[in-house]
């Protein structure tokens, strides 16, 4: 089963990304002002054109497109543009499409200058169930000549799609809206160790819902978040499958809980989200520069409730993990000669990773620069001494070895805690 997954794993990410080489990770962070910047909201309504029939939408949760031209009455240019600049390269676009007569037509996708496309594209026709477009009716124009990560991504991509009367949903990933996570949060409450409070409300008042697994006077705990930028859904469907291992009824999880109690924010930046954005949060930031002066209401949240948290139970923070996506897993790490509360625990962690799943390298890039904060990772560990990571997943990581990867890292995480703590 391992192999099989593995081998999943390396034959889907090859055909989309054209890799032929390791990612070698981000350039050291950048510190910027976080103060609150302008954004752009986008307008939301339809795009109707009567002589073809035809009703391009963007009025939904998780939408973005900005604009749509019609070429001809059998291909569309759709304009897609960030909440504002300047941004990294992470293009988020989701419409819908229907049409009186079943027909097909072109789309093609631009972007503002400087951005190029991204996320390949995903189909549904309900919102919820999503598969990838056909390789057959994608089409990339002007595609950079690097093997891998940004340099490698075409200026613009044109799709062949079936339309009529049945809602054809568009999207760069599975959509994963604040209304999707909330049903999911609601499902996994009902277990009786599982609890849902708000910790707080986000910048345009979306509440900022925390997930409590296990005692809440414990004071031994994990904190998880996840979707700081609003694209990466392939870190929240890890941490999704990371969770509901935790909170499963297996002997090792009910062994866990009995010791450990973890906090989950799945949600991080649910205007980012609902709106679509790139990147920022609707005061037009990166909230994963915002660990050290904390000018936004969403990590302030998160500071206030851990700190308190500490005073409340006199406890410790022992694990710190914020999920991410990139374009090939990578786990960035506190390096491994700086000491927190559970010392050497990641490495050894990814090490038993390794040796569970057959052929799996973990792509680990430690860092020993702490201050400032900035990042969640290092205020998880300055602050609290938690061993810390960002775990980012792969863009294209075919979601069942997602799925199975959040598991077994689970699993291994609660095995070695669970020994460490006697």
């Amino acid at each position: 089963m391992k192999k099989t997954i593995l081998l999943l794993y390396l034959m889907t990410l090859a055909p989309i990304t054209a890799q032929n080489e390791k990612f070698q990770g981000q350039p050291p962070i950048e510190i910027v002002p976080t103060t609150s910047k302008p954004v752009q909201k986008q307008w939301k309504g339809s795009f109707t054109y009567d002589s073809a029939n035809i009703t391009f939408s963007n009025n939904f949760e998780g939408a973005r497109l900005n604009g749509i031209i019609k070429n001809n009455d059998s291909t569309y240019t759709a304009l897609i543009t960030s909440e504002n600049t300047p941004i990294n390269t992470s293009p988020w676009y989701a419409f819908k499409i229907w049409a009186k007569e079943k027909r097909t037509i072109n789309v093609i996708l631009t972007y503002q200058a400087s951005a190029k496309h991204r996320y390949y594209p995903k189909l549904s026709f309900d919102g919820l169930r999503w598969s990838p477009l056909d390789s057959i009716q994608y089409t990339e124009f002007e595609k950079g000549d690097k093997n891998f990560g940004p340099g490698s991504l075409p200026v613009k991509i044109s799709m062949k799609l079936e339309v009529g009367r049945d809602t054809l949903w568009i999207a760069g990933q599975e959509l994963h809206t604040s209304s999707h996570v909330g049903r999911w949060m609601d499902s996994l409450s009902q277990k009786p160790f599982v609890s849902r409070k708000s910790m707080g409300k986000s910048r345009e008042g979306r509440l900022l819902d925390l997930l409590t697994i296990g005692n809440p006077k414990s004071k031994n705990m994990l904190m998880v978040i996840s979707r700081q930028h609003p694209p990466e859904v392939t870190g929240y469907l890890a941490m999704k499958s990371f969770i509901e291992t935790m909170a499963s009824d297996a002997k090792l999880a009910r062994r866990f809980r009995k010791k450990f109690t973890t906090y989950v924010v799945p949600l991080m930046n649910p205007d980012g989200v609902d709106n679509g954005h790139w990147r920022h949060n609707a005061g037009g930031v990166d909230l994963n520069r915002d660990w050290a002066n904390f000018n936004h209401p969403e990590t302030r949240a998160v500071k206030k409730f851990m700190e308190e948290k500490v005073v409340r139970t006199n406890g410790k923070f022992y694990f710190g993990i914020d999920f991410h996506s990139t374009w090939d897993d990578i786990y960035y790490t506190v390096d491994p000669k700086l000491k927190g509360n559970m010392p050497d625990l990641v490495p050894t962690w990814l090490d038993a990773i390794k040796e569970e799943v057959d052929g799996y390298d973990p792509n680990v890039r430690p860092s020993d620069r702490m201050h400032p904060t900035t990042v969640s990772r290092n205020y998880f560990f300055v602050e609290h001494g938690a061993e810390a990571l960002v775990f980012e997943i792969g863009d294209n990581t075919p979601r069942e070895f997602l799925r199975e990867k959040g598991r077994i890292s689970a699993n291994v995480l609660m095995e070695l805690m669970l020994e460490r703590l006697k």
